[in-house]
């Protein structure tokens, strides 16, 4: 029985994100996450997307994207197809890298996607990698407080929901998020979250 295709309209904003095939590593060392970042780069471009939040770890990452046109399912095909072939000869493997589809889901809110701007980054911190989201390189959070390169990121458009001054705003997002570094380090469990897939 075929698929039934999934329900990404105009103007949608969606959490997404992908697993490695049997929970593997699909990033091995930093330059693959590097060229996954690039692709991620250019996959928006192509796709006129937006993309506020996102975090890599070593089997998965995830995405919050903004899409203007039903254009999600083909941006995560070339985005995961281009990586895929190039992982696998790089580094000598043959086969799937990703387990299914993605998964994706749609953020209908502004406390959801609050939430999610917090949950994202905070994924190195339940998965025990990091006690800050700020001393992991691979996610967004730097790029919004100001301490990395945006590239990418939307940072003001994630800014803005905390405030008009770009100074304060930064401060209420790293005090929102600190809140709950409390909480994502007592659920260093597997199936602690919507969506979420510890290391």
């Amino acid at each position: 029985m075929p698929r039934q295709p999934r329900n990404h309209f105009a103007g949608g904003l969606f959490h997404v994100g992908t697993r490695g095939v049997r929970k593997l590593p699909i990033f091995v060392d930093d330059y693959d996450r590097l060229l996954f970042l690039k692709l991620v780069e250019r996959t928006i471009a192509r796709s006129l997307w937006r993309c506020p939040v996102y975090c890599l770890m070593t089997n998965h990452y995830h995405l919050v994207v903004d899409m203007p046109e039903p254009s999600l399912s083909s941006g995560m095909h070339w985005l995961n197809t281009c990586y895929a072939q190039w992982f696998n000869q790089r580094h000598g493997f043959q086969g799937h890298l990703f387990e299914d589809r993605f998964f994706s889901e749609e953020i209908d809110c502004e406390a959801h996607l609050l939430e999610v701007s917090r949950y994202v980054p905070l994924n190195p911190v339940r998965a025990g990698i990091c006690r800050h989201p700020g001393q992991w390189r691979w996610s967004s959070y730097r790029a919004v407080m100001g301490t990395a390169k945006p590239g990418f990121v939307s940072c003001d458009w994630l800014l803005e929901l905390f405030g008009r001054e770009p100074k304060r705003a930064r401060e209420r997002y790293r005090e929102f998020v600190e809140i709950g570094i409390e909480t994502a380090l007592s659920r260093r469990v597997q199936g602690t979250g919507p969506g979420t897939w510890p290391e």
